[in-house]
């Protein structure tokens, strides 16, 4: 990313070749060509150029504001680019793309609903928020699929109060694979689990992706907890997107150009640790959080308000 080698147009060329003696390139979920981000008169991400494929599980991170939720509504056409293109499966982007699902940010008003999670889930079929769906049998029949999938069959018949925060993750991800969604977009799905809810939801994020072979963008504010998950990781910063391997974009060089100031880049016991002088950065930054976007409950097929998988190279996105 720095000093002499190829440039980020060559890189990207090589990301988009075949791999491992294939005869195609990978399937591009996500494309960004040329994008730029503005939220008023702040830049959030400048000429960004990369792609997502087909089966990935890509971590976004950044220090706070950098932008992870306003990409995220960006994939979803709830906020416009100044400048390029975003593509979804090759297609423009635009509100209520049924081939995204989508977790938001904020999900405390769940903790007191009565609502069965059955009926939850189902609300997002048809793009209802607080009133309880008609569900017809094609519905039900995907409902309960979902459920399943999620390992949630037995919290149908149960409100979400009595819920604790991992199983409701459950019911939130339920919720994003209605239909036949090729891209997720979960925006901070570990805010306020503790360490164990997280491993359990990382861990249900990846077997669910790895069974349908789609693609996820799952945004964090600490890098460890998915540590064993990630194909790559998309690391914003400054107006810039790195996009890589962990051990291509976690590094004090490229770490420093993203926060704007001298990083360091800890490795011990099989965790990573993101400092500034003696200050953990991502534990510092999600103390003072959120970036801009919209909070409100929302599935993603929007009813609501680059390339191989980890031989690619770190390149500016």
């Amino acid at each position: 990313m720095t000093g002499a080698g190829p440039s980020p147009t060559d890189i990207a060329a090589s990301h988009n070749a075949p791999h491992n003696g294939a005869h195609r390139a990978p399937t591009p979920v996500l494309t960004l060509a040329g994008v730029t981000l503005a939220l008023g008169e702040r830049t959030i991400l400048r000429d960004a150029n990369f792609a997502v494929n087909q089966g990935e599980f890509i971590g976004v991170l950044g220090p706070n504001g950098a932008g992870k939720t306003t990409l995220m509504r960006a994939i979803l056409g709830l906020v416009p680019a100044s400048h390029g293109a975003i593509r979804v499966l090759g297609e423009p982007v635009a509100r209520g793309n049924a081939k995204i699902g989508y977790m938001p940010q904020t999900r405390t008003a769940l903790a007191s609903r009565r609502v069965r999670g059955r009926d939850f889930v189902a609300m997002a079929a048809d793009g209802h928020r607080w009133g309880l769906p008609r569900a017809d049998a094609a519905t039900r029949a995907d409902v309960a699929r979902v459920l399943d999938l999620v390992g949630a069959s037995a919290l149908a018949d149960r409100p979400l109060s009595e819920l604790s925060g991992g199983e409701r993750q459950r019911l939130l991800l339920a919720q994003c694979l209605l239909g036949d969604p090729k891209l997720l977009l979960l925006d901070e799905p570990l805010i306020s689990l503790d360490p164990n809810h997280q491993r359990g939801v990382v861990e249900l994020v990846r077997r669910v992706q790895r069974e349908l072979g789609i693609a996820v963008l799952f945004s964090a504010h600490e890098l460890n907890p998915l540590l064993n998950a990630l194909d790559r990781v998309l690391y914003l910063g400054n107006g810039v997107a790195a996009l890589g391997s962990v051990d291509e974009v976690i590094t004090a060089p490229v770490l420093s150009r993203l926060y704007g100031s001298p990083i360091d880049v800890m490795r011990m016991k099989g965790r990573i640790f993101v400092m500034s002088g003696d200050v953990e950065v991502e534990k510092h930054d999600h103390a003072h959080e959120h970036d801009h976007g919209d909070h409100g409950h929302a599935h993603g097929h929007d009813h609501g308000n680059d390339n191989d998988n980890t031989h690619g190279h770190t390149h500016d996105a």
